[in-house]
């Protein structure tokens, strides 16, 4: 991967995409340094400690929304409208339509970015009106000298207008850098957390507080996470696929083998996050009124380190699975199309018959990704916890910065192809 970049350096239009990209990931990071007034800051951070899931959102803006900066709400807000728009899409035929014209699919685009500005908005204001429920008294997540509902609009108008400028930014990243703008933002904020990870391991280390061998635990299952999902990313099914001979004018085409590959994990890491988002939103929502009866029962059976917690998890994994395969996945118009195009899989009838071996095929591999996925979510983090460790490497932030750095590789050797450029091969 290192050598790809180093060659890719040598290109001039790619180097130039190369630099641009670098130079937003540059402005993005500075503008997680901007402080939104009128915030807490030292009992937000003690929040994000404390709530799982707003630990999780901190992950994916790099540390901002701990500092509660200009990003404190990072790019998710418009990834939850992608997923809302993606849903709708599917459930509203008149959606489903435009989404196959030209036109229409910049107007769901349009509407995507609009729903995702309202989310950032109603996402900032909501989260401080929980936790100043669940202040003490006393105290307040609010420092602003304004009334209280004036100190929430500025707060939401501003973290509205960083989503915003990330949306714009991920944009331009897309057209005019090298991979995809909204991951390589999330990467870029999972990666800034990595030194301070490494280096508080090291201190533990020097200062006795972790023992050599929980050290070199620690190291190995990070290595072996990172190798196992290199290993299932880059795992495909190829199905083999047979063209018929076709004469057109005094010409023939057709006749030629290939294959259809299906990724063995194709939902990526997107059902681990729905998962995480479920079972943790209720433990938040609960932690504002910590007096309350559902509170007690939250802890009691579904807190982070009991049994029915990991299985009900595991269980919420494997069904959004299944569900977002539903979604992206439809064997019947892949049939139609190979048919149409003369193609046929070997042994296996055009029509409803390829369309049932589609499908049985792609639910075996969304049952075994969707068991990868809830392993890996799983059992390292039951052996860090075991180590009485918490780190930044957890299973979606590996999965991500592995399938990106994968992706970005991928699109540097298509550019370099293009350019008929040699080196990489060697």
């Amino acid at each position: 991967m290192f050598k790809t970049f180093i060659n890719a350096f040598k290109i001039k239009d790619i180097r130039k995409k190369l630099l641009m990209t670098l130079l937003l990931i540059v402005i993005y990071r500075l503008g997680c340094f901007i402080p939104i007034p009128g915030v807490n800051v030292e009992l937000l951070a003690e929040a994000v400690k404390q709530y799982d899931i707003l630990g999780f959102l901190d992950l994916l803006t790099g540390s901002s929304f701990s500092q509660f900066s200009l990003f404190a709400m990072g790019i998710s807000p418009y990834i939850t409208a992608s997923i809302i728009l993606q849903l709708l899409t599917i459930a509203i035929p008149a959606l489903e339509k435009l989404s196959k014209e030209d036109d229409g699919r910049e107007k769901i685009e349009r509407i995507t970015r609009y729903t995702g500005i309202g989310l950032a908005f109603i996402q900032a204001i909501g989260i401080f009106v929980g936790l100043e429920n669940s202040a003490r008294v006393g105290t307040s997540y609010l420092t602003s000298a304004f009334p209280k509902w004036i100190a929430l609009g500025i707060i939401g108008i501003c973290a509205t207008g960083g989503t915003a400028f990330l949306m714009w930014l991920g944009e331009r990243i897309t057209e005019n850098g090298i991979g995809n703008g909204i991951s390589m933002l999330i990467f870029a904020s999972i990666v800034s957390r990595v030194p301070n990870t490494v280096i508080g391991w090291v201190q533990q280390l020097i200062t006795g507080v972790m023992p050599v061998w929980a050290f070199i635990v620690i190291l190995v299952l990070v290595i072996a996470m990172i190798a196992l999902v290199v290993c299932v990313d880059q795992a495909q099914r190829r199905i083999p696929v047979q063209y018929a001979k076709r004469v057109v004018g005094r010409k023939m085409y057709g006749g030629q083998s290939t294959y259809l590959p299906i990724k063995a994990n194709a939902n990526g890491v997107l059902p681990l996050i729905f998962a995480m988002t479920l079972i943790q939103f209720p433990g938040m929502i609960a932690q504002f009124w910590p007096d309350s009866g559902f509170y007690s029962f939250y802890t009691k059976y579904l807190g982070s380190t009991s049994v029915v917690y990991f299985i009900v998890y595991a269980i919420l994994i494997v069904a959004f699975g299944y569900f977002y395969s539903a979604i992206t996945f439809n064997p019947v118009e892949l049939s139609k199309n190979l048919q149409q195009n003369g193609g046929f899989i070997p042994g296996i009838r055009p029509g409803k018959p390829t369309a049932d071996y589609l499908g049985r095929i792609s639910s075996r591999l969304t049952l075994f990704g969707s068991l990868f996925l809830a392993v890996i979510a799983i059992l390292p983090t039951i052996a860090l916890r075991s180590l009485g460790q918490t780190t930044a490497f957890g299973a979606t932030s590996i999965l991500i910065m592995v399938s990106v750095a994968i992706e970005t590789t991928d699109q540097l050797e298509s550019h370099m192809l293009m350019r008929h450029y040699k080196g990489f091969l060697n």
